[in-house]
């Protein structure tokens, strides 16, 4: 079982509470939603801060190579994220998974001349600083979090197997597209079939809303190609040809699009419980509590 320190659910329900008194009541609620997002996209955060940061004050002739710094702040970031339980045990398990499938692409698709990280490193593995797959962590880390922050409920939400089938052929197309045709537009076509229905119910203070599962994955796709032209930017890495002043191409806004399936049917193997086949409105929060003993207490009350 999770168990968050209790002052973080204080802290929101005291910030809603401050802020539904002075604003709107739509803007308060607009703002609370937005203030959770960042705080489930926390790790992501930290290590974007991490990259800026680093490249403004490193310099060549330091000891210790600025990709290996973000390699230590990745794992210190980590480490602190399970000591304070703003992770379990068993989502860090799947995030790890997602770690180690990110770092096996990001080695195929820099042997394969797609991006390249130009700096030096001791940590770097074929070419590929072991900070990398860290970036791949924050998205699994995101999504674990922003489900228990906000209650999140899938319904309806097709079989489970099918979903992995799906998301094992969006991965396998990442690879098979530099040897055999790119399907990548069937696959955009199968996550429509496949989620349209699918409504992600969620909560903001004591009330819930809902979006479509596929246009919750198109906005997240957008975000994180912004947070991909930071890496780009600042020379962390550069896809081939690619100027670090020219921004990256928005056909890179699909490949994360089609990333965040992977990711996402990664993650439902520790919350299988927030799936429903049913086209259901979600539970009250008491009994989604009962039902899931992983429930996140930073959620607002």
């Amino acid at each position: 079982m999770t168990q968050h320190a209790p002052h973080t659910l204080t802290i929101e329900r005291r910030l809603g509470d401050w802020m539904r008194a002075r604003l709107p009541y739509a803007l308060a609620e607009f703002v609370m939603f937005v203030l959770k997002q960042g705080w489930a996209c926390l790790f992501g955060i930290c290590l974007l801060a991490a990259i800026l940061g680093t490249k403004a004050i490193w310099q060549p002739d330091w000891a210790l190579y600025r990709y290996d710094a973000l390699v230590g702040v990745a794992l210190g970031l980590q480490v602190l994220f399970l000591a304070l339980k703003l992770e379990s045990w068993e989502e860090a398990k799947v995030i790890a998974l997602f770690h180690l499938t990110g770092t096996a692409m990001e080695l195929f698709k820099v042997q394969a001349g797609s991006w390249a990280y130009p700096e030096p490193g001791l940590l770097k593995l074929m070419g590929v600083p072991l900070f990398s797959g860290f970036m791949y962590a924050a998205v699994g880390s995101y999504m674990a979090r922003v489900i228990r922050l906000f209650d999140m409920q899938f319904a309806p939400y097709p079989p489970f197997w099918t979903t992995v089938v799906l998301a094992t052929a969006i991965y396998v197309n990442f690879f098979a597209h530099h040897f055999v045709p790119d399907i990548r537009y069937l696959l955009f076509a199968a996550t429509l079939v496949m989620f349209l229905r699918t409504r992600i119910w969620f909560r903001v203070g004591a009330n819930w809303y809902w979006m479509p599962l596929p246009l919750a994955a198109f906005f997240s796709s957008f975000f994180l190609w912004l947070a991909e032209n930071i890496g780009t930017l600042t020379g962390t890495w550069l896809y081939a040809g690619q100027n670090p002043l020219e921004k990256v191409s928005f056909a890179k806004m699909g490949s994360w699009y089609l990333l965040l399936y992977v990711s996402f049917v990664t993650v439902t193997l520790v919350i299988r419980h927030a799936l429903h086949r049913d086209a259901q409105r979600p539970v009250a929060p008491e009994a989604s509590d009962k039902a899931a003993p992983q429930q996140d207490q930073e959620q607002q009350a």
